[in-house]
């Protein structure tokens, strides 16, 4: 049996945390807000690095740092690695005139028996060797290692301030710089606990550190759930710069004020859970963590590590998620692993490179706006004037009802990753820009900017923009690959001259009309395929009509829900435009277009064969084709999507390789997101329990189990309860519902 690992989490902890929380300890007025007019120091950013044996990853680490454009790192050094490549790799950074962050790095073993005698002994003996030979050729000495993570680092509370104490004497004994405790994530507790006794023990670091991550709020300007959870979120606004403002606070008042947050970093394959251009997320994320964290005030040092690594680094070694190491990279980084021949840069080593070209140095101004879903950060730098501008989850902006025209005039923009951009390709979305202007120049923007209002896009479109369309009392938005495509698209299907067809001529023809036209981007105009379907309501019932008053018109819905699954990698009709008249009563007055999505069938008609007893379709068993339905379904729910209407029609089927299906949602216009995890088990039934409804109950069943045991749960009464009750509210709406007058009087009028 193996041996229960002591938590960090002592009673002393708590209660040192508890006194200092209640004594106001953590109060910020407005913390969650970035303080104005700071400077931001010239060597801001860093990076966690490591190399392997073979020399030449010294020569291909070193030419990143320079194309980076930055002089701190941090090298991760372990028992034994005095006699290995690390040592030649720390020789090479001192050379290179790098500013190093020696972390000496206790194995698991030897972290968890520190109160040990021998122990201490092999601790003290290798500090000594270490310093000897490199002391005076680094800048600080870290010691910590995500100490309040007991299956990464193995101290217990004793245990690690008898490591602290054995370093804290073998470091200040050579007048090096010392940093930590690295304490992970926000866990305050633990910094106040760590460093009031330190400074009892007359221990305290020269710097404090912590590994502030952001990843657990998945964008990095969210205010954090998890704190007192979903109810207090919004009410205790904890942010990244408050979380930061607070960390500065707790070294202050223990006599630590500078503090350097060690590593931070978005692992890619936890970002495709829920979004799949999960490397370009990533890259997003960079800018935007290290401007909040640049605007926070805080920090002498930010660092991103690794470097090299394939799931969260700056730079793809061509592994997969198996080939990572045991113990996360986090907690030690030992070495850069894979082979330089298949070693390439994510879009986050661009989009690093230029935030740190642009921030370091930098004169923080103010914040334009903030913690609202809209980030617009003013900078000033010696040559230039200049603001750095994102959305989060979705959201966007136009630079034109931001900025007033001569402002606009004398701006030069630049994308994520440094390139220059026209200024009328530019949206304020969430893949942030920088506008800037020439010194001397005072940008001029609305007093309270805000974002768009009820709009959706998928920032992330290979290949395409997004085009506002302004004309003739209309307002929308195309997707196009370049502006005369825009243009082609507005001038065929202006909306002026988009006439509902006949009704038998429709696609449908009920509440919404919709129908197909030629697509104009293709010239083939023969080809059946090359369509666009196009979308209006026709009818609206008085009840809906007051209700959808207060709602975006259904052509936006239908437009946002489209972008909302795009961006979460579930498979619907491309959006091309929306386009709305401007002050419409009638809230008929608005078109979706989209591309035609071709099927074979639906799931509906699936559903309808298999309650009839066909257990085939197309060669497929019943079984399979259940068990792939109960798949495509659980994935877009885990990826936070509440379709909302998913009947069985609204689900398209075609025949892909291999027999796998695939599915294709449309009538997107009802589609809500979640914003957290876990998602909710009564939004589940509610799609289900819709798609279902033709399926007969033995199929119900086997579907519900293969779509429950995906997330290790199983369909039981409660469950079916749901299903029995939709049932109901359909035979309600067929019998006395609208449904079930129309059939009654057409059958008096056939009566007549």
């Amino acid at each position: 049996m193996k041996a229960k690992l002591t938590s960090m989490l002592t009673g002393q902890v708590v209660r040192h945390g508890l006194s200092y929380l209640l004594r106001g300890g953590m109060h910020i007025k407005n913390g969650h807000l970035p303080p104005s007019n700071h400077h931001i120091p010239d060597d801001f950013f860093g990076v966690c690095v490591a190399s392997s044996p073979d020399p030449a990853m010294d020569e291909y680490v070193i030419a990143q740092l320079k194309t980076l454009g930055i002089k701190q790192v941090r090298l991760d050094f372990t028992y034994g690695d005095l006699e290995n490549f690390n040592a030649r790799f720390l020789s090479v950074l001192a050379d290179a005139s790098f500013n190093v962050t020696l972390h000496l790095v206790q194995p698991f073993a030897a972290a968890k028996n520190m109160q040990n005698a021998t122990e201490q002994a092999i601790w003290r003996n290798f500090l000594q060797s270490v310093l000897d030979v490199y002391g005076s050729r680094i800048k600080h000495v870290e010691i910590g290692t995500t100490i309040n993570r007991k299956r990464w680092a193995g101290y217990s509370y004793e245990g690690f301030l008898c490591a602290w104490e054995i370093a804290y004497s073998a470091i200040k004994a050579r007048n090096i710089v010392l940093l930590g405790p690295n304490v992970q994530d926000f866990e305050p507790f633990y910094n106040v606990s760590l460093l009031k006794t330190l400074k009892s023990k007359k221990l305290l670091p020269d710097i404090h550190t912590n590994n502030l991550f952001a990843e657990r709020t998945v964008e990095p300007e969210r205010f954090d759930h998890r704190i007192f959870k979903y109810i207090w979120t919004t009410v205790l606004k904890y942010n990244l710069v408050k979380k930061a403002r607070i960390l500065q606070k707790i070294g202050y008042d223990y006599g630590v004020p500078q503090l350097v947050s060690s590593v931070a970093f978005w692992a890619i394959f936890r970002i495709r859970r829920q979004l799949p251009d999960a490397a370009q997320k990533q890259a997003d994320y960079v800018t935007r963590y290290f401007a909040l964290m640049a605007a926070s005030a805080c920090f002498k040092q930010a660092n991103w590590g690794a470097l090299i690594c394939a799931r969260e680094g700056l730079i793809d070694n061509g592994l997969t998620e198996a080939d990572y190491p045991v113990l996360e990279q986090v907690a030690h980084y030992p070495r850069a692993n894979g082979e330089l021949k298949n070693y390439r840069h994510h879009p986050s080593f661009n989009a690093f490179k230029t935030v740190a070209k642009m921030l370091q140095g930098a004169q923080y101004k103010q914040a334009i706006s903030t913690a609202a879903g809209l980030e617009i950060h003013h900078f000033q730098q010696i040559d230039k004037t200049f603001h750095v501008a994102w959305t989060i989850n979705g959201k966007l902006t136009f630079l034109q009802d931001i900025y007033d025209a001569q402002t606009l005039i004398n701006v030069a923009i630049y994308h994520r990753d440094g390139h220059a951009l026209d200024l009328s390709q530019v949206l304020i979305t969430e893949s942030p820009i920088y506008l800037c202007w020439p010194i001397g120049l005072a940008p001029q923007t609305i007093a309270q900017p805000i974002l768009a209002k009820n709009l959706v896009i998928h920032a992330h479109v290979q290949g395409m923009q997004y085009f506002r369309y302004l004309q003739n009392g209309w307002d929308g938005l195309i997707l196009a690959s370049n502006q005369a495509e825009a243009d082609l698209i507005a001038e065929n299907l202006h909306p002026d001259t988009l006439l509902q067809p006949n009704r038998d001529e429709a696609l449908r023809h009920a509440r919404n009309a919709i129908w197909a036209v030629a697509d104009p981007r293709n010239s083939n105009l023969d080809n059946a395929e090359a369509k666009l379907t196009i979308k209006q309501p026709v009818k609206m019932y008085p009840h809906k009509a007051l209700l959808d008053r207060f709602k975006p018109s259904k052509a936006k819905r239908s437009w946002n829900g489209a972008m909302e699954l795009m961006r979460r990698g579930v498979a619907t009709a491309t959006p091309v435009a929306y386009f709305e008249k401007v002050g419409d009563r009638t809230l008929k007055q608005n078109f979706y277009v989209c591309e035609f999505v071709p099927s074979q069938t639906t799931v509906g008609q699936l559903f309808s064969k298999f309650s009839l007893g066909e257990v085939v379709w197309n060669g497929i068993s019943a079984d399979v084709i259940l068990r792939q339905i109960a798949q495509f379904c659980l994935a877009m729910h885990q990826r936070l999507v509440f379709f909302r209407d998913l009947s069985g029609g609204n689900i398209l089927v075609n025949m892909g390789a291999d027999n796998q299906l695939q599915f294709s949602l449309i009538d997107t216009a009802r589609l809500r997101c979640v914003k957290h995890t876990p998602f909710p088990r009564k939004y589940r039934l509610a799609d289900m329990s819709r798609a279902c409804h033709k399926l007969d109950w033995a199929n119900r069943k086997r579907l519900m189990a293969y779509y429950f045991a995906g997330i290790g749960s199983q369909f039981n009464w409660r469950d079916k309860l749901s299903f029995y009750l939709y049932d109901a509210k359909v035979s309600l709406k067929r019998t006395v519902g609208r449904k079930g007058i129309k059939r009654l009087i057409k059958r008096l009028k056939g009566q007549a």
